[in-house]
């Protein structure tokens, strides 16, 4: 079993949760986090029946006092951090118009803000150990905007940004950061529910399986330094782009 720890930011009960259980079969003390600790008991029941260590916080991301005190918690009384990953979506769709001061400040806080805190945090505990793996979770919208999005892409772009910026700067000292995006709709509830006609493309794999997600974040973790990626697309094989 690693003596090392994992923090899943954002461990939804998706692609979050799916990372999760995937290090914590590896042995990694798996930290997961939600802004409502209530909405992670399904998460820490599955990993606990699959014999995986996980301990649960309800943490706001955005709050830098909230973050810091995280780290200082899981390094103090859980192990050293091995693994961050940042996996905070916050897509909502406006038209400009109709996109409020509220909602970009919201949407920039929880997407871009928010991965700066968690980031520089994972930066200052791994840096010393020369060793770590950070991980922000990317989508379409780092890469390119569309109308209603303005908000969403904006902050997914500084969030790339952010990411190239940290993987330059610690790639020298040993860590490594990555920025895995993913393009296309993911198995969830909410895609089910709101896009039914891409859903029932789930059975021929036509849309992203989360477990498939985390399996390629493992593989990033896993790469040895001679041959680190920083950024990879993750599409079923029936997504236009």
């Amino acid at each position: 079993m690693s003596e090392g720890a994992a923090l899943i930011v954002g461990a939804g009960d998706a692609t979050g949760g799916a990372i999760a259980r995937r290090f914590a079969r590896e042995g990694f003390r798996v930290c997961v986090t939600r802004r409502e600790l209530a909405r992670l008991a399904d998460l820490v029941t599955s990993i606990e029946a699959e014999g995986g260590i996980v301990h649960p916080f309800g943490s706001d991301a955005r709050d830098e006092e909230a973050v810091v005190s995280l780290f200082a918690q899981i390094e103090q009384d859980i192990g050293p951090l091995e693994v961050v990953v940042f996996n905070i979506g916050a897509n909502v769709r406006f038209p400009i118009r109709d996109t409020t001061a509220r909602v970009y400040r919201k949407v920039w806080e929880m997407a871009a803000f928010a991965g700066f805190l968690v980031g520089r945090e994972a930066a200052r505990v791994m840096v010393p150990r020369g060793h770590g793996t950070i991980l922000f979770t990317g989508a379409t919208a780092s890469l390119r905007g569309r109308e209603g999005f303005a908000a969403f892409s904006g902050a997914k772009h500084a969030l790339r940004a952010l990411a190239k910026s940290m993987a330059r700067e610690l790639g020298p000292v040993g860590i490594h950061v990555a920025h895995p995006v993913i393009d296309g709709a993911i198995d969830t509830a909410w895609i089910k529910e709101n896009f039914p006609e891409r859903y029932a493309l789930k059975d021929s794999e036509g849309i992203l399986d989360p477990q498939a997600i985390a399996e390629a974040y493992w593989q990033l973790h896993s790469q040895p330094r001679s041959a680190w990626t920083h950024e990879l697309d993750l599409r079923p094989w029936s997504e236009t782009w």
